[in-house]
């Protein structure tokens, strides 16, 4: 369906694939809280993903395994807003940033030395540490 490493993951249409499911949120807000449903829940079966390619759904299920239950669910869920719809897109927009941080390859570290400058630096203030240490010391004739 989609030719996966060249489509980014911000362009791509997972919400085929969502499954919402709403309850009713905790703390504040009085009646308002016992009587609607605004607590949204997202869940993504990743295993179950056309949209992702084998190695995108082990890069996930890896990186993500605290988000992620034993049916290799993601789950995503807000309450922040007295508004259903307001949550719905919140999840979706959490979604999204989880699965393009998931994705995200890291920069191969270059390592790289230290200048002299800095090597002579750090000398210095090593040597005046242990001059200052020195002096507090009690002499003994």
């Amino acid at each position: 369906m989609y030719s996966h490493s060249k489509i980014k993951v911000s362009e791509r249409d997972f919400s085929k694939e969502f499954l919402f499911s709403t309850s009713r949120s905790g703390g504040s807000g009085g009646q308002h809280v016992n009587k609607v449903e605004t607590k949204v829940e997202l869940r993504f079966n990743v295993s179950d993903s056309k949209i992702l390619s084998d190695d995108e759904k082990q890069t996930i299920l890896n990186r993500l395994k605290n988000h992620i239950n034993i049916k290799n669910e993601l789950i995503i869920t807000s309450q922040a807003e007295r508004s259903q719809l307001r949550n719905k897109q919140l999840t979706i927009s959490k979604f999204y940033t989880l699965i393009k941080w998931a994705l995200q390859r890291n920069k191969k570290r270059v390592p790289t030395k230290p200048s002299k400058a800095a090597v002579r630096r750090r000398l210095e203030t090593k040597h005046k540490h242990a001059e200052k240490k020195s002096l507090r010391r009690k002499k003994f004739l």
